[in-house]
């Protein structure tokens, strides 16, 4: 009996430690928010989750459920709001901080949030092949949303009010129809500060809160054209992609950019052979690209 509790006594501060130790690695992962893209829901999100929770056991994760499939139609600027309002609870809960994980058009959405949002909390923004210089390129999406229409002549519904009612033409970037771009879209030109607006400087401080912004895409995306959009490079009026740091935004340090890689904060991985719906259920993209991150 004696010989028993003497067993007891040594063990006890052990299984403590133990218990203590666990506690605090699974308490160390900060919560991670995640945006769908056009024509998702959570549900298609369901693969990256358990790689999340096979590899950082205990993460609070939450798949934002909001403008699923049809609604993610609707203008951004809707969704911003929409969205905010969703996701300040959990920033409000994480005394550390949380990671944006936002895929496709979720990704412009986010930016949106992390600049408009002056108390967000956000360290790591990761971009998960996302239009961030728009989007110009006649895939199966816009051939079923708009039949009518190529690339060519998007423009004649993108640039007007009612054009920009749909989210695709929110930022839609015709290299061609650069003036009409400028004057007209409402929600990318806008967020680039390639528009003037009384928010830039504002909006700018409030994007640099983050401590890093991870930027995932490849050639053979096949949906995001060109497809180095997702890296902050576009085509030239000769439909040449030119890549980020010739950007005017970039030179300019219009919205941060500049600033993130100057403070070598901003991180590039691309990846082949990735076609466009398959980034978020992608093993070796989540290994190779998000894991590291989500510390």
């Amino acid at each position: 009996m004696q010989r028993r509790q003497g067993y007891i006594g040594v063990l006890a501060p052990f299984c403590v430690l133990v218990i203590f130790l666990l506690l605090t690695l699974t308490a160390s992962y900060k919560p991670v928010i995640v945006i769908h893209g056009l024509f998702d829901s959570p549900s298609d999100f369901q693969l990256l989750l358990e790689f999340i929770n096979e590899t950082h056991p205990g993460t609070n994760v939450t798949v934002v459920d909001l403008f699923d499939r049809t609604e993610s139609l609707k203008p951004l600027w809707m969704q911003v709001e929409g969205f905010r309002r969703a996701m300040y609870p959990i920033m409000q809960n994480a005394v550390d901080g949380v990671h944006l994980l936002c895929y496709s058009q979720g990704g412009l959405i986010c930016r949106a949030l992390l600049s408009t949002m002056p108390d967000h909390n956000v360290d790591t923004f990761i971009s998960l092949s996302s239009p961030q210089m728009g989007q110009y390129g006649d895939t199966k999406y816009l051939k079923w949303l708009f039949p009518q229409h190529m690339k060519s002549n998007l423009y004649r519904l993108c640039y007007t009010h009612v054009g920009q009612d749909f989210s695709i033409c929110n930022y839609w970037n015709d290299p061609h129809h650069r003036d009409l771009y400028l004057n007209n879209s409402n929600f990318l030109a806008l967020l680039n500060d390639e528009r003037l607006h009384p928010n830039a400087s504002a909006w700018k401080k409030n994007f640099l809160r983050i401590r890093k912004m991870v930027l995932i895409g490849g050639p053979d995306d096949g949906v995001i054209m060109p497809w180095e959009s997702s890296l902050f490079a576009f085509y030239d009026d000769n439909e040449t992609v030119r890549e980020m740091k010739s950007q005017p935004v970039y030179l300019t340090d219009a919205f941060g950019l500049k600033t993130l890689d100057a403070r070598s904060d901003l991180v590039f991985c691309i990846m082949p052979g990735v076609s466009h719906t398959y980034w978020h259920s992608n093993r070796t993209v989540y290994d190779t690209c998000v894991d590291k991150w989500l510390t």
